[in-house]
């Protein structure tokens, strides 16, 4: 959803709705945005002000956002020279998408102050500017010179200068003859089929052409009555819709409506002439799906970066089985060595003692049939077997040390790997903070996330620690399904997993985990006042269990289950990691 001129006029004429208001709250959450704090009529409004170049806008906001402990110094600035005020007036020209905000109220000496907030919404270049009685700019959230926009200052003490733009003004239309004359050559419908505008360019066009008028705007416009064809017709029925739109903009007649594409999916919205049912009805709609779409984008961002720092790891970790298993392959031969020294030794008394570069002897380990042994010719026959059986015990000993770091090489790669799946399951910013929580208090992580907490100074791709419990050792929220009067519980991260499994669970409950596949853990607690769980019960809890596995798309997973007391943590194991006995299989189709 553009938030364009006609979007911008529209909520700021709801907005008006609140002059009077008094400011007694202002708050800055991050570098982009302003919040407002507004009291009138015994209720308090917040009026949320972003200037972020994907979502700039201005409305009316219910979702509350982290505030830093130590205030920006514009944030103190607006605390200073706002708080007390009281919103007088809010003003827009045509369809431009800038909002003045205008305060009045009085001094220490009781002397009448006014200020001036202005809002301006154009993209990368928006800003929010604090003016004087005099239009003298007291500070901005950005500062701009000249040079680098190359038409205006927006510096502190200097003269405020409104932004020019050489559109038209669809608000001087007088009809739709007017708008085809002030759109020529985009609307000549009269033009041949070589020089006339495609349909697929006229969104752009009008845009271009007009002032505050977007093109998803134009193109749901085009959706809606279904135009397929470029003709003074469907033109007017633009035109028309667009003016019905303007006309309807002070009234309780504009609402929203979702815009589809060929498939049925919600591609975008935009607004419709709707009896709406609340004063501030497109406030609210825009808080809420800027909110959802930022909370969208923020969750993408913090999980691309956990994604980006497991990966990481998980490439570091193969690459270190790679390098342990072809040492390994150079232990094979360890065996080799031996034999040779012991040839060697045995047939020294007949071998020449003088440097050659091979030598061939009966191997008496394989019925006394000829080998044929290769001598380094730069030492004596003694020493090469000397060097052998050196050789084999350095073999011998790396394959015990080299076999230990295989075994906790895959220990870790599993555990790395549980973690993508963990990642892969998430749908939530609070789930991806409880990961990242528990991989940066272990030892093969520590590194990365310390390095990507302090390094990283983008608010979203850094990730915070999420609340614990009372406990302070894990945030319990886990998935909760109800079966026939069963209450069953799914982990939704390792650590809670552990929590679920070790901690909370009876030991007479029932524990279920896909076998050989990366899930969650799933408690079936056993219900006193119930009858004990019967085999379809069963079937269905382990039905649960493979949705929640990395098996969730297999069409036959194997669900092993038993009582919570035969499951048992090993001593330094990672978390999620568990061993058990005294189980039973279940083949299920998730």
């Amino acid at each position: 959803m553009a938030f364009d001129g006609i979007v911008t006029k529209a909520v700021t004429q709801e907005l008006s709705n609140l002059c009077g208001a008094r400011i007694d709250k202002v708050f800055q959450p991050n570098k982009n945005e302003i919040i407002l704090g507004l009291y009138l009529d015994k209720q308090n409004y917040a009026l949320d002000i972003c200037i972020e170049a994907q979502n700039c806008r201005i409305n009316l906001t219910t979702n509350s956002k982290p505030n830093p402990q130590i205030a920006p110094n514009f944030c103190m600035l607006l605390r200073k020279n706002l708080i007390g005020l009281k919103l007088k007036n809010i003003i827009t020209y045509d369809l431009e998408r800038l909002i003045i905000l205008e305060f009045e109220g009085f001094d220490e000496i009781d002397d009448i102050i006014s200020k001036k907030l202005i809002v301006e919404l154009m993209g990368k270049h928006s800003n929010v500017i604090l003016l004087d009685e005099l239009n003298i700019i007291t500070d901005s959230l950005r500062h701009i010179k000249e040079t680098d926009e190359n038409y205006r200052d927006i510096l502190p003490h200097t003269k405020y200068v409104f932004p020019t733009s050489n559109k038209i003004s669809f608000l001087d239309l007088k009809n739709f003859e007017d708008f085809v004359s002030k759109g020529t050559p985009f609307f000549d419908t009269n033009l041949d089929q070589k020089r006339a505008s495609p349909l697929t360019q006229l969104p752009e066009q009008i845009s271009n052409t007009f002032n505050g008028i977007s093109k998803s705007f134009v193109q749901s416009i085009m959706n809606k009555l279904e135009i397929t064809e470029l003709n003074d017709i469907n033109l007017e029925k633009i035109f028309n819709y667009i003016k019905e739109i303007i006309s309807n903009i002070g009234t309780n007649n504009l609402s929203f409506e979702e815009s589809k594409n060929q498939d049925g999916v919600v591609k975008d919205y935009f607004l419709i002439s709707s009896k709406s049912s609340s004063p501030f009805e497109l406030n609210f709609f825009i808080d809420d799906f800027y909110f959802n779409k930022e909370t969208n984008e923020t969750f993408k961002n913090y999980r691309n970066t956990l994604l980006k720092l497991i990966l990481d790891t998980l490439k570091k970790y193969s690459k270190r089985l790679k390098n342990i298993n072809e040492k390994l392959t150079e232990c094979d031969d360890m065996e080799k060595y031996r034999i040779y020294g012991e040839l060697i030794t045995a047939n020294l008394y007949r071998i020449p003692n003088k440097n050659i570069e091979k030598i061939e002897l009966e191997n008496y380990y394989d019925d006394n049939n000829k080998i044929l042994i290769k001598l380094d010719k730069r030492y004596t026959p003694s020493i090469n077997a000397k060097r052998f059986f050196k050789k084999y015990s350095k073999l011998k000993n790396a394959l015990e040390i080299v076999s230990e770091q295989k075994k906790d090489t895959e220990k870790e790669l599993n555990y790395i790997e549980s973690i993508v799946y963990e990642l892969e399951s998430c749908s939530s910013i609070d789930e991806l903070t409880s990961i990242f929580e528990e991989i940066s208090e272990n030892d093969i992580f520590k590194e990365k996330t310390s390095k990507s907490n302090v390094s990283d100074n983008n608010k979203k791709s850094k990730i915070k620690k999420s609340k614990l419990t009372k406990n302070k050792e894990v945030s319990f929220n886990p998935i909760k399904y109800t079966i026939d009067g069963y209450v069953v519980l799914v982990g939704r991260n390792n650590k809670e997993n552990d929590y679920l499994t070790l901690k909370y669970a009876n030991k007479n409950d029932l524990w279920f985990h896909t076998k050989d596949f990366h899930g969650s853990h799933t408690i079936l607690k056993i219900d006193s006042n119930l009858p004990y769980p019967n085999d379809d019960l069963l079937y269905k809890v382990a039905k649960i269990a493979a949705i929640h596995s990395k098996a969730r798309t297999s069409s036959n997973v194997p669900v092993d289950y038993c009582e919570v007391k035969f499951v048992k943590k090993p001593s330094g194991s990672r978390p999620g990691m568990v061993i058990y006995t005294n189980n039973k299989t279940l083949n299920v189709n998730p």
